[in-house]
């Protein structure tokens, strides 16, 4: 049942995205394994988060957000800022009968205003640098939380300029896995919740990526 779910849900974000552009991934093939497989990859640090509520920041088309909610059977909040894009969203999530999982279509930052510190598990892939997903998630996690950085790979001063904001953001760095998916590098880098942020966040809403910490 969960194959035929990952499956559908890509033939639906291919079937979408002939009208509306979701994705740059145009092909089956490419699509399972830069999307499917690539989503699958964070299952491990999801499972060890705590129970409760999970969002996919900056979900996109829905990756890895749906994959993972189809696997865990987690309640998920799948979050966009274009509402084009979470209308499509509400769409699949109708067609594929996710009963647990709902969109929010606003930026990362008012999510944290309207209900913080009510998440056990943020994800975000190909979002942002380390430090930017760090501050933007530090306000939405539960103590123990964990924060699932899904990236290409990073340059070693990225990850440097993260370890030196832990303390910052009340984020401690608790795994690092790399993987190779075909030719295509990707890292699973993930931070647990463990004290509350030393400055006030969130910031204003843009300044996380027009000015990092």
């Amino acid at each position: 049942m969960h194959d035929e779910l990952l499956q559908r849900h890509l033939e639906l974000v291919l079937e979408a995205n002939k009208k509306t552009n979701i994705t740059r991934i145009s092909s089956w093939d490419e699509g399972m394994v830069l999307h499917v497989q690539d989503s699958l990859l964070g299952l491990e640090e999801l499972s060890e988060a705590p129970d409760g509520w999970y969002a996919d920041i900056g979900t996109g088309a829905g990756y890895p957000g749906i994959p993972l909610a189809i696997e865990t059977g987690r309640k998920t909040l799948l979050v966009d800022s274009v509402g084009k894009k979470t209308a499509i969203l509400d769409s699949f999530i109708g067609e594929l009968g996710l009963d647990q999982v709902s969109t929010y279509t606003g930026r990362i930052e008012d999510l944290a205003r309207e209900h913080p510190y009510e998440f056990t598990a943020i994800t975000a892939r190909a979002l942002a640098q380390l430090s930017v997903l760090m501050e933007l998630a530090a306000p939405l996690l539960q103590l123990g939380g964990r924060l699932i950085c899904y990236k290409a790979n990073p340059k070693p001063s990225e990850l440097d300029h993260a370890l030196s904001l832990q303390d910052t953001v009340g984020l401690k760095l608790v795994s690092d896995r790399s993987f190779v998916l075909d030719d295509y590098q990707r890292r699973i880098v993930t931070f647990e919740k463990v004290k509350r942020e030393s400055i006030q966040l969130p910031r204003k809403t843009g300044l996380a990526q027009k000015r990092p910490l």
